[in-house]
């Protein structure tokens, strides 16, 4: 489970669903997948680049499809 507080862009890319407080992993990875374009990479923190990294390689099997 992903704690949506603890990742800016993950927050942000669900600003029309405030009451989401957690995601499942695969979740997560979908909706960063379906909204990449949307993501501030420049601004990701660490914490949250490193969250990427990890789905995309225990969900997306290494691919992150953007």
């Amino acid at each position: 489970m992903v704690n949506v507080a603890q990742y800016p862009q993950l927050r942000m890319l669900l600003w029309n669903r405030p009451r989401i407080k957690r995601l499942a992993d695969k979740d997560a990875f979908a909706l960063y997948e379906a909204n990449w374009r949307h993501v501030d990479k420049e601004h990701m923190t660490a914490a949250e680049q490193a969250l990427v990294r990890r789905l995309t390689t225990e969900i997306g099997h290494g691919v992150l499809l953007v």
